[in-house]
């Protein structure tokens, strides 16, 4: 275990969790994603939509021009860059909080850090070297997430003998390779990958034992925002629709001591997170 600070700063970015968990804002600049593909493709819509997430109280924006939903397709990195820099560009110049780059190119992570990221999320977990040394060079924080398979192939009859077992040491192994490269520990976050390569009961599973991540000496970040396996509880197919679902398991995580939940609704997670981690705050 290590002492995790309340504030976690760079040189490029500053993250305040004395409250608690805190608020990563989803902006998917792509026309495929699975609940607001095409949203936010124009270019000047992200930027505002950015600007807005900011002012509703993210505490990172999250920007990636690619889709990783169940049998997508891969995007070049050429296409990808076209797509995030402008934004990039333009909103770091306008809001004051970090911006992370969800990608997992190396090419698109340079760019987007060239462009005023200071944040890396990598659904990979740095499976190209050269992004682990980027972050380490640039001395940003980095996400690394679990994922079985690819966006193409994960959920084609994904299996584990112990989804919670088998998920924690392949990230405690990414974690220690991201230390070698040189990404210091206090800026690494593993993300368990919820509905990546997993059935409804591996997700279940992994949240209930969410504790088991928290308590491995690296920060966690959550994703569960809009998920299929919240619409297969709930029964409601449209992912915008499935907001009250997110919220019991923002909630949960934000009680169980999560770092950072990643959310598209962030007005109203806002307001989930903030009751939480005041629940959470010991007794008098």
């Amino acid at each position: 275990m290590i002492e995790k600070p309340d504030i976690l700063t760079w040189s490029k970015g500053k993250l305040d969790f004395s409250a608690g968990c805190a608020l990563m804002g989803v902006l998917n600049i792509t026309p495929d994603s699975f609940s607001d593909g095409g949203d936010f493709f124009d270019a000047e819509k992200a930027v505002a939509r950015g600007i807005e997430m900011a002012e509703q109280g993210a505490a990172i924006i999250d920007i990636g021009a690619e889709s990783t939903r169940p049998g997508a397709k891969a995007v070049g990195a050429e296409e990808q860059i076209k797509r995030v820099v402008p934004v990039i560009e333009k909103l770091a110049a306008k809001i004051q909080i970090p911006i992370s780059i969800d990608s997992r190119n190396f090419e698109v992570a340079q760019a987007a850090i060239e462009a005023g990221a200071s944040m890396i999320n990598d659904v990979t977990a740095l499976e190209d070297k050269r992004t682990a040394e980027l972050a380490a060079a640039e001395n940003v924080p980095v996400v690394l997430m679990h994922m079985q398979g690819s966006p193409d192939t994960m959920q084609v009859e994904p299996r584990y003998e112990n989804v919670v077992g088998e998920v924690l040491d392949y990230l405690i192994e990414k974690a220690q390779a991201a230390q070698k490269a040189g990404v210091e520990k206090e800026k690494i976050f593993i993300d368990p990958g919820i509905g990546f390569g997993k059935t409804l009961e591996h997700n279940l599973e992994l949240l209930r034992n969410i504790d088991i991540f928290i308590s491995s000496g690296y920060r966690v970040l959550l994703g569960t925002s809009r998920k299929k396996f919240i619409g297969t509880i709930t029964g409601k197919d449209e992912p915008k629709e499935r907001i009250f679902g997110s919220a019991a398991t923002v909630a949960i995580a934000a009680a169980a001591g999560v770092s950072i939940v990643r959310v598209h609704d962030v007005a109203q997670m806002a307001d989930v997170v903030k009751t939480a981690n005041e629940l959470r705050k010991p007794k008098q």
